[in-house]
């Protein structure tokens, strides 16, 4: 029976050793509660870090906790202290968390803590690949594990692989400083589905392929290679009845009450309101704008004073890096300050938690608050803002939320605010303390059905679902694949035969495209290939490339040459003009086109004999995808009665005369003599014309994956190189 692999950077289990001896005990909440159907309950194992370095274990005490987590269903990845600093702790927390929550002063970007990203994500790797079997799908987690999907793929292209990013994904502007932009891209590429909490997140992402790994990406779906990877937005829940049960038993009376809830009833009455904060010590929480506003607040409205309190619980955390010991210190001198400003013999405004709280300690926070203040400045998603509405049982009380936070997108019925803003703050948190029980029970109804259908397991089961829809996609796709059995058919058949016809294209197919067309000139090694290939059968070079160019490129060579999309022909030693032409037309299209330059950058005109073509690989991609339709529009009017094509290449827009295409040589060619082997190889738009014209035995080969004529795909130049090499053999 196939499995699922769960991988994390921290396996769903808490390993304590002392005196020689060890505990292992299950984790709770989180992304434990939501994969434990996957995991525990079904055919599945979790791979990650026991929490445990390497080097502090005897090779005895590693066994024997290795055995008991595998007795788990889980798999540990060994990792030292030093992988430990430099990849969790340096990398993954001083370089992608700050610049993903878009601090991007705090980034630190130091390339031998890089070096051991690489290096941990390829242990993780290893260790995934020694446990797959043929048929399991892998579903990696978070920003510790980038690289993670490209390296399972390498290894194994067949594996069904998800991917969820766990917290934010910036948007292009911040993405594009980062240095190994394009290495955490393609390593995130390897997935075939691409999970985010927010559509915003999706966006993000789906921009900086476009514009830095400028990849085809048609709605939600990236063409890359020879797959169609799928990315979507799927908003992490939580164990809804856990949370409001807990609160239920809380509100029986025949239960013994904590030392915290009979401190906080002590505050609650008719006129006096708790406000409720609760995060972890982390600078995107926004903890000393929270303070500052509080402040704000009560200086506006003076007559909350001795009527509220906020009671602040921060979570520590990372408490060795500066960065969160300068928050640790400024968060309590505000608080110092704050409470010395305003405090009375009988109130103090702030009750200050740094530390973690048991479970039910949290559920007294939850169930004893008027008001709960969820208010950082950039979060994947926060689920305390729905761990609060889940334990408001009676429908009461009022969630304070920032924009900046994933949740937001789905709980429309909190009170949003701008976490920047005092003003804002202030305005929403005097309207949560007096908003009337029926407008408080009607918004928490809404949020409570949506939060209890939508949970941490509907999350999964969702995600498991589309990622299995993704292998609809693959078959789809690859259902004209060039084969290895394909292969070898047209290998033995080339061989077998003696009078041969090879058509090749140049761009996109014998050479990879260039910002500036000029500089994919051939190469020796390509000269030498053809060299070999032109030497057993009857080679042609098909191109729209201009006669001089290729002249300047070919003309020390016997090669048949068709140039200009079949406009020349280049046969014993000299050039033939197979249609006659007219360019009077080009002084019309040329100022059209410069119009079109001057307003896109990175495009540019390149001016052939007989044709006029735009490039725009290096225009901003969705500014070119606008700028296309307008250019399409405009031309379309133009050339209709003027016997005049355009025809849409691969980042170029091209004018010629209708009259011209390659597949018109084909047809010529086929006519002038006889042939019993004949291959077409191409990639472009312009290279259907000459597979529609082909024999019914040809061997017609699209480079790339998008809907073609031809009989079969191949992946890249590269490929078609390797392929091209075996018929010279």
């Amino acid at each position: 029976m196939n499995k699922t692999i769960i991988v994390s950077n921290r396996l769903p289990l808490q390993v304590s050793i002392q005196d020689n001896s060890f505990k292992v005990v299950p984790s709770v909440g989180g992304l434990a509660t939501g994969m434990k159907s996957v995991h525990a309950e079904g055919n599945g194992i979790w791979i990650g870090w026991s929490g445990i370095p390497e080097n502090d274990l005897s090779p005895e005490l590693s066994e024997e906790i290795d055995s008991k987590i595998r007795d788990a269903k889980c798999v540990s990845v060994p990792l030292t202290n030093e992988d430990i600093e430099e990849y969790y702790e340096g990398f993954s927390n001083r370089a992608l968390w700050p610049l993903f929550h878009y601090f991007m002063e705090y980034s630190n970007f130091e390339q031998n803590e890089w070096e051991a990203y690489k290096r941990v994500n390829e242990k993780f790797a290893e260790v995934v690949i020694d446990n797959l079997e043929d048929g399991d799908t892998v579903w990696v987690h978070d920003y510790q594990l980038l690289l993670l999907p490209q390296l399972i793929k390498d290894k194994k292209p067949n594996t069904t692989i998800g991917f969820f990013l766990h917290i934010p994904f910036p948007s292009y502007e911040i993405f594009r400083t980062f240095p190994w932009r394009e290495e955490i891209l393609t390593g995130m590429l390897g997935a075939d589905l691409l999970g985010f909490h927010t559509y915003d997140y999706e966006r993000h992402f789906l921009s900086s392929v476009k514009r830095i790994m400028r990849l085809e990406v048609q709605f939600n779906e990236i063409s890359y290679h020879d797959r169609i990877i799928k990315v979507d937005s799927f908003p992490m829940g939580i164990d809804y009845d856990k949370f409001h049960n807990a609160a239920l038993e809380h509100g029986n009376d025949s239960e013994e009450k904590s030392d915290l809830r009979k401190r906080l009833e002590e505050h609650i009455s008719e006129d006096k309101k708790l406000i409720l904060s609760i995060d972890r010590m982390d600078y995107t929480k926004g903890i000393p704008n929270r303070i500052k506003a509080f402040e704000y607040f009560l200086d506006n409205y003076p007559e909350y004073k001795e009527r509220v309190r906020l009671v602040m619980l921060a979570v520590p955390s990372r408490s060795n890096v500066p960065q969160y010991q300068k928050l640790k210190r400024e968060t309590d001198e505000l608080v110092g300050r704050i409470n010395g400003k305003f405090a009375t013999v009988s109130w103090t405004p702030i009750w200050y938690f740094y530390r973690s709280m048991p479970f039910n300690n949290l559920i007294d926070l939850y169930t004893s608050s008027d008001v709960a203040l969820i208010t950082p400045i950039r979060d994947g998603m926060n689920l305390v803002a729905k761990e609060y509405v889940a334990t408001r049982t009676k429908g009461n009380g009022v969630l304070i939320l920032s924009e900046m936070a994933g949740s937001s997108k789905e709980m429309n019925e909190a009170l949003l605010i701008n976490p920047n803003s005092h003003e804002d703050f202030a305005v929403s948190l005097k309207r949560a303390l007096t908003m009337p029980l029926e407008e408080q029970q009607t918004r928490m109804k809404f949020l409570q059905k949506r939060l209890k259908r939508y949970d941490v397991e509907k999350w999964a089961d969702e995600f498991l679902k589309s990622l299995e829809d993704t292998k609809n996609l693959k078959n789809q796709n690859v259902t004209k694949k060039l084969t290895e059995a394909y292969e070898t058919d047209l290998i033995s058949t080339f061989k077998e035969k003696n009078k041969r016809l090879l058509l090749l294209d140049y761009d996109g197919t014998l050479v990879g495209f260039k910002d500036n067309p000029q500089d994919a000139q051939p190469d020796e090694a390509l000269f030498n290939l053809l060299d070999k290939l032109h030497e057993k059968t009857t080679l042609v070079l098909i191109s729209g490339r201009d006669k001089d160019t290729f002249q300047r490129w070919f003309g020390h060579k016997s090669y048949n040459l068709v140039t200009d999309h079949g406009v020349w022909l280049y046969k014993n030693n000299e050039w033939k003009a197979l249609e006659r032409l007219k360019t009077d037309w080009m002084q019309n299209i040329r100022p059209i086109l410069e119009t079109f330059v001057d307003r896109t950058p990175g495009t540019f005109i390149e001016t052939k004999n007989y044709s006029l073509a735009w490039h725009y690989r290096k225009a901003d991609p969705e500014l070119a995808k606008i700028r296309t339709i307008e250019l399409n529009t405009v031309l379309t009017s133009m050339v209709a009665n003027n016997g005049l094509s355009i025809l849409k290449g691969n980042k170029v827009i091209e004018i010629k005369s209708s009259n011209v295409n390659k597949g018109r040589v084909v047809s010529r060619l086929l006519t002038q003599d006889t042939y019993d082997f004949v291959s077409i190889f191409g990639d472009d738009w312009t290279d259907e014309y000459m597979f529609e014209e082909a024999p019914e035995s040809a061997y017609t080969i699209k480079v790339g994956f998008n809907k073609t004529k031809a009989k079969y795909q191949i992946q890249d130049t590269e490929k078609v190189r390797e392929l091209l090499e075996k018929l010279a053999k």
